[in-house]
C-alpha cells in the first residue's frame, strides 16, 4: 500500500488532473506539498506506478497518467492541520503533521485547517479551540475573516478592512480588544475563512 506521503502525492495529482485536464509537473507537486527535492517526488511517483495507481510516460513534461479502476484512497480525504492561529495577539504559525477528516463537508485541495488560539473573534462565534477551514487566497474583500501574515513572521485571524489611505486594519470581533492598523506592505493575506467546527468532548 502507498505511504501517507505517496497518498498525498496521488491525491494532488488526481485533483489537479480533474481540475485542469492534464497532470501536474514535478515542480508543481513539490511546491504544493512543500517537498524540497523533485527527486523525492519522483520516488513517490515511481512507488505509485509500481503499485499500479499511475503510469509514467517518459520524456513528457506532464507524463503522469492515472490508472483506471484504481485508487489510493484507502481512508477518507483529510485536510492538513497546519498549526495554531492567534485570535488575540499575533503569534507565529507553526506547521504541524496532523490531518483533519473533512471529506464529507470540505473536499478541496486548496483548503486547510487551523486551530484557533485566543478569544479575539468570540463575537463572531469563533472560540478558543475551534478549528477554522481556510481557503488559500492572496486577496480578500472588506469584512471577510482572513488569515493575515504580519511582517512575514506573525499570523493572526481577523476581519479585514481596507482603508482609503492604502493601509489595512485587522479588526477583532471582541469589543474589549482594539483593532490593529498596518501599512498594506506589512500585511500579506494567506487565506479566507470558509467554515469552522468545534468538538464538545
Amino acid at each position: 500500500m502507498p505511504t501517507d506521503r505517496s497518498r498525498q502525492v496521488y491525491d494532488f495529482v488526481r485533483a489537479y488532473t480533474a481540475r485542469h485536464g492534464y497532470a501536474p509537473k514535478l515542480r508543481e507537486i513539490a511546491d504544493h506539498l512543500g517537498i524540497v527535492s523533485r527527486g523525492v517526488v519522483h520516488r513517490h511517483l515511481r512507488a505509485l506506478e509500481e503499485e499500479g495507481f499511475i503510469r509514467i510516460e517518459p520524456d513528457r513534461a506532464r507524463g503522469i497518467r492515472l490508472s483506471k479502476g484504481r485508487t489510493a484512497a484507502t481512508r477518507p480525504l483529510a485536510l492538513p492541520l497546519l498549526g495554531r492561529i492567534a485570535a488575540g495577539r499575533p503569534i507565529e504559525a507553526i506547521p504541524g503533521e496532523d490531518e483533519i477528516d473533512l471529506s464529507e463537508f470540505f473536499v478541496n485541495r486548496d483548503r486547510f485547517v487551523l486551530r484557533v488560539q485566543g478569544d479575539s473573534m468570540i463575537e463572531d462565534g469563533i472560540l478558543d479551540g475551534d478549528m477554522v477551514i481556510v481557503e488559500k487566497r492572496e486577496t480578500a474583500e472588506n469584512g471577510e475573516i482572513v488569515v493575515a501574515l504580519i511582517d512575514g513572521i506573525e499570523a493572526t485571524l481577523k476581519r479585514l478592512q481596507k482603508n482609503r489611505d492604502g493601509s489595512v486594519t485587522l479588526r477583532p470581533a471582541n469589543s474589549q480588544m482594539p483593532p490593529m492598523r498596518y501599512p498594506a506592505a506589512r500585511v500579506r493575506i494567506q487565506g479566507v475563512v470558509v467554515g469552522q467546527f468545534r468538538s464538545y468532548r
